[in-house]
């Protein structure tokens, strides 16, 4: 069974924090999900590699700020650099030696971007590999959620203006009989052509324990970020990149310039998959994190250049 903590920063914010593992494996997993998602969205993956690499590799997940069963925040600190910080406290807290592999879905994947382009000497010493799904290093520069650019600007707009308004909406809860209507369209944006009904109700079971500033505060963030520069100072490392090729919110483009960025990630496209690839196509995302793990397992940890 999990570890389960409960970890306080220092603008009092408490994160939901549970490890799997000993605290002397020889390097730790750190896996970071998605907006208005939880820790839960990677119960497959902890599976999968308790299984395989047993005690050599300790696994942490979190719930962001704003997320799952951490604590609210204020709307100044629902932002991607927040974000960026609050991972380096969480290593610092919870995984204070030894080499680490971070994963990251959608947000995740940009906190991570944040923490390397705030805290370079941390990360560097810290970081042995990297995993990144589903997600992007500029903000919503190639999302048109598979509609002609047109209608993309038009759903933005309102996006954007509907994402003001929850932001003021404090730490309450979205409406279980609104979420209940929504399930069609949550289904849409984030599954490719299939779908598990199970996976679904994970999903949204996770949205409806995001705080409805978390919904909105963070999205002004997401959307303006660019870290491919950061990226590219992160290419001696191992690492993988998966998308789905019916991405809607992070297509096919957004692997496209962070593979460029970083030359000699593992590429994965997964035909007919959505946003959420570690529930639907977890066979690829455990081999995309068994490869890196094994390759940081295999020899030291990388020097940064």
């Amino acid at each position: 069974m999990p570890d389960v903590r409960e970890l306080r920063l220092a603008d009092t914010v408490r994160l939901h924090v549970e490890t799997d593992g000993p605290v002397d494996a020889e390097v730790t997993a750190v896996l970071l999900h998605g907006w208005t998602l939880d820790g839960s969205i990677w119960h497959r993956q902890l599976t999968a590699l308790r299984d395989r690499f047993g005690a050599q590799v300790r696994v942490v997940t979190y719930d962001a700020r704003g997320h799952g069963r951490s604590s609210c925040m204020t709307l100044p600190t629902a932002t991607l650099a927040q974000l960026g910080d609050d991972l380096a406290a969480v290593l610092d807290a919870v995984v204070p030696t030894g080499p680490v592999v971070l994963i990251g879905h959608s947000m995740g994947g940009m906190t991570i971007m944040e923490y390397a382009h705030r805290h370079p000497t941390h990360f560097a010493a810290r970081v042995a590999g990297l995993v990144f799904v589903s997600t992007t290093a500029e903000g919503h520069t190639h999302t048109v959620y598979g509609l002609s650019p047109r209608i993309a600007r038009l759903i933005r707009l309102a996006e954007s203006t509907g994402a003001g308004v929850l932001a003021r909406c404090g730490s309450r809860r979205p409406p279980r009989p609104l979420l209940r209507a929504l399930r069609p369209s949550i289904r849409w944006i984030l599954f490719g052509d299939r779908y598990n009904p199970a996976d679904l109700c994970l999903v949204t079971h996770a949205v409806a324990h995001a705080s409805l500033r978390s919904i909105g505060g963070f999205r002004a963030s997401i959307g303006a970020q660019h870290r491919l520069a950061t990226l590219a100072d992160l290419a001696h490392l191992p690492s993988a990149t998966l998308v789905g090729d019916r991405d809607r919110l992070t297509p096919l483009p957004c692997t496209v310039s962070i593979a460029a960025a970083l030359p000699t990630t593992r590429r994965t496209v997964c035909p007919g998959a959505g946003h959420l690839l570690m529930l639907e196509r977890p066979g690829a995302v455990n081999a995309a994190l068994a490869g890196v793990l094994g390759q940081v397992l295999a020899g030291p940890a990388p020097v940064a250049r």
